[in-house]
């Protein structure tokens, strides 16, 4: 069996008996991660780190299209509800064994039934009918069926059957983080680093590297994932050469070092929003559609953006969802988006009945535009007369606390972009917030109903109205955040993507 293998011995044999790779890469972090497991959480830096290990049946070229990974092709039925595809042969997982179809069947059956976003696939069952075949049925067609196999958080990676199997709902202990990528696990040193070993026997896409589909080559030995929770140490690091690489630094920052020779400047590809979500569960904000609306109505979020993120190339007050140019753009619903009016939101907040309960705003410090832009916040509510009180937490605290419903009445948190609506964290019924009515259920059942693209664009319209009318969470506005990197680094992409990857790196 599989589960319960411990890859320490085996990991290091393949090491010894490799050839002599680049060095250490060293990635700072803004914190520690949270479980590695990334079927069961939608963390950045868990999926960062992650995809290095575990892969996808498929995977995203570089222009967003969802391309053949783990699996080879596809055949679709006519209602569209069954799915059979086919696998590529002979790919080892790191305790040696090969991926067979009930391997994947087993990983996508935990996924559909306990993952962070199995529950909008409708996965109904998968099932292995040959060995390198695996059959899904889905309880309703899903046009976006292939891009949730491709997106690799809180998504559908594959595990040894065994192992997902007897995890279940739990989270995969380490000793058993077994995939198929590149890195294997290596270890976990509390406040020093994740590390993960190169995979000698991984089995590599004879295809050029396009995005993150096609041959991902490992070229250092190790990769060394360090929380460095202060910026500034961040940056001081990477000049000093202690640091390779080192993610979210404060747009602040970037007009000091955009020109600073020792640093190579990483601005994203796409923006990533915040979002300040709203407590559908509990609290004096569940159903209460129009005190939402009223402190909608009171945010400046082009002030926040400035206070938080400083320079104007690296920020957009934008309502939309998808950044315009993008296949999902729509304006609907964004005359509702940064109005910065105290005095309507003041009325607004009477009419809905507020009485000056407490709000309890949960954020951490780990993300200082999270922190900024909260505080901004914070403030225009005041002049608004809305009282929120700041909870402040580190990231991993408020991670455990915003499963918590009773702990918090809104949090902040941001997103990275996407290839599909359907993936957004607003339309999971199980992510904190838990925005679940029926209008959300109609439209959703509807947009996910079908393939065609203008059908399921006027669908999307519809949804982004309803989430300015509903309001369960606030987006803040695009960040064009940056990272930065030893100018010794050489990538595979100039832009940072959502979730950095080194596939092909060198020094």
């Amino acid at each position: 069996m599989k589960y319960g293998r411990i890859l320490g011995g085996v990991a290091f044999a393949a090491l010894m008996a490799s050839p002599v790779w680049a060095q250490t890469l060293r990635y700072a972090t803004v914190s520690e991660p949270p479980s590695l497991d990334i079927q069961m959480g939608t963390a950045t830096l868990a999926s960062t780190i992650g995809q290095h290990m575990f892969e996808t049946l498929y995977a995203f070229d570089a222009s967003a299209k969802p391309q053949p990974f783990l699996a080879t092709g596809e055949t679709i039925s006519d209602d569209e509800k069954t799915i059979t595809i086919t696998l590529r042969e002979g790919v080892k997982f790191h305790d040696g064994d090969e991926m067979t179809a009930e391997d994947v069947a087993a990983s996508l059956n935990r996924w559909s039934e306990f993952g962070a976003r199995g529950q909008l696939l409708g996965l109904e069952k998968a099932e292995a009918t040959g060995p390198l075949e695996v059959t899904l049925t889905l309880a309703a067609a899903n046009g976006a069926w292939k891009s949730m196999l491709a997106y690799q958080n809180g998504g559908p990676v594959i595990y040894p059957g065994d192992v997902a199997s007897a995890a279940g709902g739990d989270q995969i202990s380490p000793e058993n983080y077994i995939g198929t990528g590149p890195y294997s696990f290596g270890e976990i040193r509390p406040n020093r680093y994740v590390e993960l070993l190169r995979f000698d026997d991984y089995s590599k896409i004879d295809a050029p590297l396009d995005g993150q589909a096609g041959g991902r080559d490992a070229n250092f030995e190790k990769l060394h994932f360090i929380p460095v929770p202060d910026v500034g140490t961040r940056v001081s690091g990477v000049q000093a050469g202690d640091y390779d690489y080192a993610e979210y630094i404060s747009g602040d920052l970037y007009g000091g070092i955009k020109d600073d020779a020792s640093i190579q400047v990483k601005i994203s590809a796409a923006p990533i929003f915040g979002l300040m979500f709203m407590n559908s569960d509990s609290g004096p904000l569940k159903d209460n559609y129009a005190l939402r609306r009223a402190i909608q109505m009171a945010l400046n979020t082009e002030q926040a953006l400035q206070v938080s993120v400083g320079e104007p190339e690296l920020f957009k007050a934008d309502g939309s969802f998808f950044p315009e140019g993008n296949v999902w753009y729509t304006e609907a619903g964004t005359e509702a988006y940064n109005n910065g009016d105290p005095e309507k939101a003041k009325a607004m907040a009477a009419e809905a009945g507020y009485d000056g309960t407490p709000i309890k705003l949960l954020v951490s410090t780990n993300y200082k535009e999270h922190y900024d832009q909260a505080t901004v916040f914070t403030r225009q509510l005041a002049d608004a007369g809305i009282n929120v009180q700041m909870v402040v937490v580190d990231w991993a605290t408020l991670l455990t606390l915003r499963g918590q419903p009773a702990e918090w009445d809104m949090f902040m948190t941001h997103h990275g972009a996407i290839p599909d609506p359907v993936l957004l964290t607003l339309m999971n019924d199980s992510y904190p917030g838990w925005w679940t009515t029926e209008e959300k259920q109609a439209l959703a059942k509807k947009f996910t109903g079908t393939s065609d693209l203008e059908a399921r664009q006027a669908t999307w319209a519809e949804l982004q109205a309803l989430i300015y009318e509903q309001v369960p969470a606030v987006k803040v506005g695009n960040v064009y955040s940056f990272d930065i990197a030893s100018p010794k680094l050489q990538t595979t992409w100039d832009s940072a993507p959502a979730f950095p990857h080194f596939f092909g790196a060198s020094n």
